[in-house]
């Protein structure tokens, strides 16, 4: 009788079910475990429905900014001296509800094609039992929402379980007028006076977004600037285009408390000071969800954070077991999460594998405009971590931005000084996510810029301005020899 490998995922996010295909496709027995939902906080409160609630801001915020400069005529019966300044508005209970049935019909589509492959899907929490059977293999407790339990045999395990909002004791969400950005979807109207603590990835998009729609949006920042982890050129980009479309950033102004004062909420600030507003959103970061799942005992070591120590094929300490996802640590991304868990299948059943490098990971902020990254970042190249040459072209100059009434964003190619191999890259624009792949492309490939620069663009593109300013870095580079 052939000998089938067993494989035990606990967590159905992308690192988890992506995994399950891999392990399915490689011949395994898959079984997956998890407790929301496949598709994880990813798909069913995180990534999908913030962006599908970004995608009714976008076209608000291009309606709102651009509709006058291109030319559209708004016909209503509004007599002209009286009309407000915004001619179209959003049924955010409609906005919600739509963002629910997609996030749900993702899950649906993630739960049947791991079904397809052969995996097996499992209601309930993952415990990992200490120790190893004298053949290696290792036992998971699965328990159910009624209390009962059954144990998996396991030749491998995949901790995948992701993460949840980190709270503030003094500001803890009651799903009403504090939230989390789980909590969100659940509102039917939009929030007059939005609060939003926290200025990283999350809190400046649901800012943008919320302001798009028609909120009024104060964004609380601990930091010099919104996005401190970003390219600091992007980031002021961002932070100019939010105060010029009427947002309050506040910035070295940590949050101390917030608490309901009737219908509004009230945030006190670090220095003493009050906010108030309608809806105060927190988002503070996010907590990997390692705890009361025996992980320690079984021999997977823990950062002092809270997340499972990797390496680059995804192995913890514990012999046989893997993780992946944001209970990792590694990078907070669906595509890293995802990669992980392929690696890690890769690496356990045989397969060809080659380790996670993260100087090739792309990354998007969907904000308006969008900031997309990729490999060397210029803290990078002004700590001398990398030697690096940088162009940085605003999109002012760009054809196809002026006709489509594009002010805002450019585009920055780093390249090493002697061989003009691209190290890295920033676009900041309208669907930047889209524009960072052929950079991305030459990241991966150690493309020089005179090959990007050689490459025919589509005249007149937004991406016609990654040519040009791997042109200028060729020029210059040339010009160094």
């Amino acid at each position: 009788m052939e000998y089938v490998t067993r494989i035990v995922i606990i967590g159905g996010g992308p690192g988890g079910y992506e995994a399950a295909l891999v392990a399915a496709s490689l011949g395994a027995e898959v079984t997956v475990v998890d407790c929301d939902g496949l598709g994880g906080a990813s798909v069913l409160t995180d990534c999908v429905p913030s962006k599908t609630l970004i995608a009714t801001a976008e076209v608000m915020t291009t309606f709102d900014s651009s509709y006058e400069e291109l030319g559209i005529i708004v016909e209503d019966d509004t007599p002209y001296v009286d009309r407000p300044a915004r001619v179209v508005g959003v049924d955010l209970g409609k906005v919600n509800r739509r963002v629910k049935r997609l996030a749900l019909a993702q899950s649906h589509d993630i739960t049947a094609s791991v079904t397809r492959a052969g995996g097996r899907v499992m209601r309930g929490r993952g415990r990992l039992e200490p120790g190893q059977a004298p053949d290696g293999s290792r036992k998971v407790t699965v328990t159910a929402a009624d209390g009962s339990s059954e144990g998996l045999i396991a030749d491998a395990v995949l901790i995948a379980t992701g993460a949840h909002p980190r709270e503030i004791p003094d500001a803890l969400p009651d799903g009403e007028r504090i939230l989390n950005w789980t909590q969100v979807y659940d509102l039917d109207e939009l929030p007059e006076e939005l609060i939003v603590v926290g200025s990283g990835v999350t809190g400046a998009e649901f800012a943008g977004a919320y302001q798009a729609l028609g909120s009024r949006v104060t964004l609380v920042s601990s930091r010099d600037r919104v996005l401190p982890g970003e390219d600091p050129d992007a980031a002021a980009v961002l932070e100019d285009v939010f105060r010029r479309r009427g947002m309050n950033v506040m910035a070295r102004s940590r949050a101390q408390s917030a608490k309901r004062v009737g219908d509004r909420v009230e945030v006190t600030l670090a220095d003493g000071r009050t906010i108030s507003g309608t809806h105060c959103l927190m988002a503070v970061g996010s907590i990997p969800n390692t705890e009361d799942m025996g992980l320690e005992a079984a021999g997977v070591k823990l950062r002092d954070s809270g997340h499972v120590w990797t390496d680059k094929v995804s192995r913890t300490t514990a012999p046989g077991v893997y993780a992946a996802g944001d209970c990792t640590g590694v990078f907070a991304l669906a595509s890293v999460a995802a990669m992980q868990g392929r690696i890690a299948m890769y690496h356990f059943l045989g397969d060809a594998v080659t380790p996670l490098n993260l100087k090739t990971v792309s990354a998007n902020v969907f904000t308006d405009p969008e900031i997309a990254t990729v490999g060397y970042s210029q803290a990078d190249v002004d700590s001398g971590r990398i030697d690096a040459r940088v162009v940085k072209l605003p999109l002012l100059r760009n054809p196809r931005a002026k006709m489509q009434g594009i002010r805002d964003g450019f585009v920055k190619l780093f390249c090493r000084p002697g061989t003009g191999i691209v190290v890295g890259g920033v676009v900041v624009s309208p669907r930047a996510s889209e524009l960072i792949h052929p950079i991305s492309i030459a990241v991966d490939n150690n493309l020089t810029v005179e090959q990007i620069a050689s490459a025919f663009t589509v005249y007149p593109s937004l991406s016609g301005s990654i040519a040009e300013v791997a042109r200028q870095l060729h020029t210059r580079k040339a010009g160094a020899e």
